[in-house]
């Protein structure tokens, strides 16, 4: 027993001692607590430098403006003969779209749905032109479920835009953004009505601008498209890109797809092109084209080497158009436009947007190079021909 006790008092002795050497090692410090607790879990979302989120990005403002501008639009067509649809003609919507509203060989009328966007409150609204080309009768549906007729004021297939009317008034609307401002990289979302899902918004960001992806099969087709990884689905065509304070940045009318569903990339009409011709079509019923008159293509390492020039990004113009405003202002094959208005010009898209946002009787201050020469042409836009 008396051992036993001997063990306990030493046992004691070391606790103590181990203590005491642990308070004369760790530094003291007056202001510090005697204990400290267990350390807080950071979040992830606050660690970057001057971010004041303290929750993943929240788009509910963004949501809560844009999802009673975008609309149902249900559209109806003439009855067609029934056939083999290995005899069908080339549909280009069908597998990069992904809105298959119809398939032009089964019996019974042509139907298909997709979204609009509330472009004035007295009730022009925007959507996409192959939403409706085929239709004789179409049906919008409000985000408060009021139904109205539809008629058609002007389409647009070159771009893919069409504008719809119908007896409404005091109608929500959103505020344009500045789709040239617009940062890869940046938060977009996109609301529609996919698969007939009405008022669906699902959240990306912007991949690319700029984008021509050869989807339009028009004679000198505008393609000059957003691109983002927003989950876009048929029946999303036509619906709106908004930016994270819920602004219009664009028309969402793409994908990029094999199996007719989104597949990682969706594209969208930037939000300044589609003023412009909007504008044209709520008042002229077409879009008022200026015609710059000029073949192109972009410029590349190879073809700066053949011209012996030390850039890498441009417009090369391959030939003139007769009659084109180009010809007429003195422009030239082999001539490589950088810049038109100051605005730098990197690709054949870019070029394209700037002009169609102009119109005809605008002059436009082009910047080129010629033989290594950097010149300034001013080019009075012309109607076509």
């Amino acid at each position: 027993m008396k051992h036993f006790f001997s063990l306990i008092a030493a046992s004691l002795l070391g606790a103590a001692l181990a203590l005491a050497g642990a308070w004369w090692i760790a530094p003291q410090d007056s202001t510090s607590p005697a204990y400290t607790a267990a350390p807080v879990q950071t979040n992830l979302w606050n660690a970057t430098p001057g971010s004041t989120a303290s929750v993943p990005f929240d788009f509910t403002e963004a949501s809560e403006k844009a999802m009673p501008v975008v609309v149902h639009i249900s559209a109806t067509g003439k009855a067609v003969a029934s056939g083999s649809r290995s005899n069908e003609p080339f549909n280009p919507f069908r597998d990069f779209f992904g809105d298959n509203f119809f398939n032009p060989f089964d019996r019974g009328p042509q139907q298909g749905t997709g979204s609009g966007v509330i472009y004035t409150s007295d009730g022009y609204i925007i959507t996409n032109n192959h939403v409706v080309s085929f239709a004789e009768d179409i049906q919008v549906t409000l985000f408060d479920n009021r139904k109205f007729p539809a008629r058609l004021i002007g389409a647009d297939p070159k771009t893919d835009l069409a504008v719809l009317k119908i007896d409404a008034n005091n109608l929500p609307i959103l505020e344009l953004a500045d789709s040239d401002n617009a940062k890869v990289g940046q938060w977009v979302l996109a609301v529609g009505n996919p698969f007939d899902l009405t008022s669906t918004v699902t959240a990306g960001i912007i991949s690319a601008k700029g984008r021509n992806i050869k989807i339009l099969q028009e004679n000198d087709a505008i393609e000059a498209f957003i691109q983002t990884d927003a989950a876009v689905n048929p029946g999303n065509s036509g619906g709106a890109l908004v930016d994270d304070s819920g602004r219009l940045l664009g028309i969402n009318t793409a994908i990029a797809t094999q199996t007719g569903s989104f597949s990682g990339y969706s594209f969208a009409i930037p939000s300044n092109m589609m003023q412009r011709i909007v504008d044209d079509l709520v008042e002229y019923g077409s879009f008022q084209r200026p015609y710059l008159g000029i073949n192109i293509y972009d410029l590349d390492s190879d073809v700066a080497k053949e011209l012996k020039l030390d850039i890498s990004q441009g417009v090369v113009v391959e030939s003139l158009v007769d009659g084109g405003s180009a010809q007429f202002a003195g422009l030239r094959p082999k001539d490589v436009i950088i810049k038109v208005d100051k605005r730098q010009v990197k690709s054949v898209p870019e070029l394209q947007e700037i002009v169609s946002r102009a119109k005809v009787g605008d002059v436009l201050n082009v910047t080129l190079v010629r033989k290594g020469e950097e010149l300034d042409i001013p080019v009075s836009l012309r109607a076509p021909k």
